[in-house]
């Protein structure tokens, strides 16, 4: 139960409904956001919930939702239950539209995985679809909403003898103006047209009955008269027997099909049931995105646990001014049932009641919020407020009697599922005494366990909270220095007015707020301000602290990071050491094998073996020094081949010039080369392929300026060229269904711009029908260009409301 009657528009939630109408579809969907309903149970309120947020998966990440043609034609069902009774054309048109629209939707469900969208796709288990009612439709009207030729067989043949019909009146009729030219009997340059739609030959007055037949029209002057030959009447009455054929075949295969959809009538009721719940959901999830809102924790009882809430609407206003909202943290429990606000005024104490109430019960009414997803909330079975002026002439009732009233229904129905919310408690009458009856409700509603968030300014209420178990104090923070609301609540202490500080901002005479000073008692003033300054400063510290332990967490890691690499670096090192030893003895060891040989080879030779002794003890003190010496190996230059180095990267070592604005300059220790455009002390701004880069002095390099490619600007012919081919590839139509608003707005705008550029006169835009919110978008752009001279339906034989034609200058 809410409490008062206006409680939606007190709390704001009326706007909230309105935003989510922005983002329906169909009438379908606007009636479910009207019948949005509070509730305190936690299954239904966790299903609701999980359907919002499943949805909000779909749009984030899924692939796209249907979103054309969602159609209501329940009402259009109630007179087709009546037997011979049958569906007009334009409706089985927008019903096959809207049976396609219902099929892709339980087709999309159906295609995703198994345990994908679990509380959607409950919904779609209990919808039974039709589907031969749609192939039948598909049978017999086409996508321009016409009746096939092949509705049937009967409907086929007529048609076909229409056509003959008329290619035998538009030869008759040529026939006939052939002769009457020979004759002398048509007026220079006159060509057939139609009358009273029918062919007919532009004949003198003087000669209207040179070739008999029948005058329909004459000119404005007399001196034409337009007549249909003799056998082309015969014919064309022909054609017009044929056309009623036609008529009673089409409602004869109207009537075949509304006997065949009359035993679903109940079974499609529940189907264009779920596409319109469809589209509600759908509005409720993208309005969820809109305010970044999640869903939270929910408890039957306990504690509740607000964490970075922001009221949406504010957060909307703010977000197209670019400001920041400063988000808010409550918590409600056994032990802190009720939060006692206070602070000054334009401090942001009614904000945070209203964001309170309304989120809450948003919540209720199962919408997801603009809060944390690590927030807790636990549902109220009641939420009574007292927000605003409720005076009365028609009743009689001053402010205060209003706010008494409230107060009378609070302590009558008030317990421990009940939020209460009560913003500026105590006003409207005589200080004293409003803040005595406020203390005293404030107890009693305590006494009831009652949760409950209240804003006031009276002092004796602070005192009450800080004495009362249950109770607690808050105070939205003042920067008495900067003189400026900070619109934070600090929840522990009470705030203060500022009565005086807000008073000396605006220009108050001085000498009057001294006096004023003295007689409220200084000493209680300055040691307000002093304790409120106090949580300031507190604030501001641990703002610091926390910098100041982030930095030497990031230093302590930075170092940690060097050292492994230094560790790293020395076992490299030595490991380099003992493999490039090892290949030293290696290669000695394969020497001394070539020089055994080479002794072998000697001594087989005769030579002299004192000789060969002294030559193999070389070699082996040889050995020993590289076994005992450490080798050192110098890493190699790379050596750079003039014919694969670029011009842009060498050095500019002409100069000894220092490094100015202008010059090109490669930063050390990577390829990045550019511009230098700005030097301020040690630090830099270089510029590579329009990317600026900062960087320091240090680490730059004088690079030789790289050589400016020649482009060829394009001539006449290139221009007239590429106009040519865009012209002979533009479409005169463009299909803008099933693209979401921003997207066809940005898709038309840059079709619109080609048309006008490439002098097109006329353009076909497809929207579709359904509630029509696409094509009240694409009109009202339309009627902004200056270049468009008219738009409006289509003729219905190619498609009628579900094309706009737009005709150009």
């Amino acid at each position: 139960m809410n409490y008062p009657k206006n409680f939606e528009h007190k709390v704001d939630f009326s706007q909230i409904k309105n935003h989510i109408i922005e983002f329906c579809l169909s009438s379908m969907g606007e009636f479910f956001v009207h019948k949005i309903q509070f509730s305190s149970n936690k299954i239904v309120v966790e299903k609701i919930l999980k359907q919002s947020s499943e949805f909000v998966d779909i749009i984030s990440i899924g692939k796209q939702f249907p979103s054309n043609d969602f159609i209501d034609l329940r009402s259009s069902f109630t007179h087709l239950k009546t037997p011979g009774s049958y569906i007009e054309q334009e409706i089985l048109f927008d019903l096959k539209a809207s049976l396609t629209t219902i099929k892709n939707i339980l087709d999309y469900f159906n295609d995703t995985e198994e345990k994908a969208y679990p509380e959607l796709k409950k919904l779609v288990n209990e919808v039974f679809f039709p589907s031969n009612l749609l192939l039948l439709a598909e049978k017999i009207i086409d996508d321009k909403g016409e009746i096939r030729d092949n509705a049937s067989g009967e409907l086929k043949n007529i048609r076909q003898s229409i056509i003959s019909k008329t290619r035998q009146v538009f030869r008759e009729t040529k026939k006939a103006f052939e002769h009457a030219k020979k004759i002398g009997s048509v007026p220079e340059n006159a060509e057939i047209t139609i009358r009273n739609g029918r062919s007919v030959i532009p004949l003198l007055a003087a000669a209207k009955r040179s070739i008999g037949g029948v005058i329909h029209d004459e000119s404005s002057t007399g001196q034409t008269v337009f007549v249909e030959p003799p056998l082309s009447f015969e014919v064309n009455n022909q054609i017009k027997e044929l056309e009623n054929e036609e008529r009673r075949e089409i409602i004869k295969i109207l009537i075949n099909f509304t006997n065949e959809l009359r035993p679903y009538i109940y079974e499609l009721t529940g189907a264009y049931r779920f596409m319109g719940l469809m589209d509600f959901i759908r509005a409720k999830a993208l309005f969820a995105i809109k305010i970044n809102a999640h869903k939270p924790l929910i408890t039957s009882s306990g504690e509740t646990d607000i964490q970075k809430a922001v009221h949406p609407i504010l957060y909307l206003s703010h977000k197209q001014q670019d400001k920041e909202v400063v988000p808010l943290d409550i918590n409600l429990s056994g032990e802190n049932r009720m939060l006692i606000i206070s602070g000054p005024n334009a401090g942001g104490k009614s904000i945070c009641l209203k964001t309170i109430g309304l989120l809450q019960y948003m919540l209720q009414c199962g919408l997801l919020i603009s809060a944390s997803p690590n927030s807790t909330f636990r549902l109220y079975k009641n939420i009574f407020i007292d927000i605003g002026d409720d005076q009365s002439l028609e009743n009689d009732l001053s402010t205060y009697s209003s706010h008494l009233l409230n107060m009378k229904y609070f302590l009558q129905n008030a317990n421990s599922n009940t939020l209460i919310l009560i913003d500026e408690f105590g006003t409207g009458t005589e200080p004293q005494l409003g803040g005595a009856i406020a203390e005293a409700t404030l107890e009693q509603l305590n006494k009831k366990n009652t949760y409950g968030v209240i804003t006031t300014h009276y002092t004796n209420l602070k005192i009450a909270a800080e004495r009362l178990p249950g109770l607690i104090n808050g105070a939205m923070l003042f920067d008495s220095k900067e003189m400026r609301p900070l619109y934070k609540l600090q929840i522990g202490k009470p705030g203060s007015s500022f009565a005086f500080e807000i008073a000396k901002k605006i220009g108050f005479p001085n000498n009057v707020i001294v006096n004023a000073k003295n007689k409220s008692g200084g000493k209680h003033v300055k040691f307000d301000q002093q304790l409120q300054q106090l949580e300031i400063d507190k604030i501001k510290l641990q703002k610091n602290l926390q910098k100041a332990e982030l930095a030497d967490a990031n230093l302590s890691k930075m170092v940690e990071k060097y050292s492994d690499l230094v560790n790293e670096l020395e076992k490299s090192k030595k490991q380099i050491v003992i493999e490039a030893n090892n290949k030293a003895l290696s290669i000695i060891e394969e020497s001394n094998k070539a020089v055994e040989k080479t002794i072998r080879e000697i001594k087989e030779a005769g030579a002299d073996k004192e000789k060969t002794r002294e030559i193999r003890k070389a070699l082996e003190n040889k050995k020993e020094k590289l076994k005992n010496e450490p080798t050192v190996i110098h890493p190699l230059k790379k050596k750079h081949s003039s014919k694969h180095k670029k011009p842009h990267l060498e050095e500019d070592l002409t100069t000894n010039k220092p490094i100015n604005i202008g010059d090109y300059v490669k930063i050390s220790g990577s390829e990045i080369i550019g511009e230098l455009v700005k030097i301020d002390g040690k630090d830099v701004t270089i510029v590579s392929n329009d990317i600026k880069i900062k960087s320091t002095i240090t680490k730059l390099v004088r690079v030789v300026a790289p050589k400016k490619k020649n482009r060829r600007r394009k001539g006449y012919n290139d221009i007239i060229n590429e106009l040519n081919e865009k012209t002979a590839n533009f479409s005169l139509n463009i299909d803008l269904r099933g693209t979401r608003a921003d997207e066809a707005m940005m898709l038309l705008q840059k079709y619109i711009d080609e048309a006008i550029l490439l002098s097109m006169r006329e353009v076909s835009i497809l929207h579709g029908k359904g509630d029509g919110i696409l094509r009240k978008i694409i009109r009202e752009y339309l009627g902004s260009v200056n270049e468009v001279t008219d738009f409006g339906d289509a003729p219905l034989e190619m498609g009628g409301s579900g094309i706009t034609k737009v005709y150009l200058q």
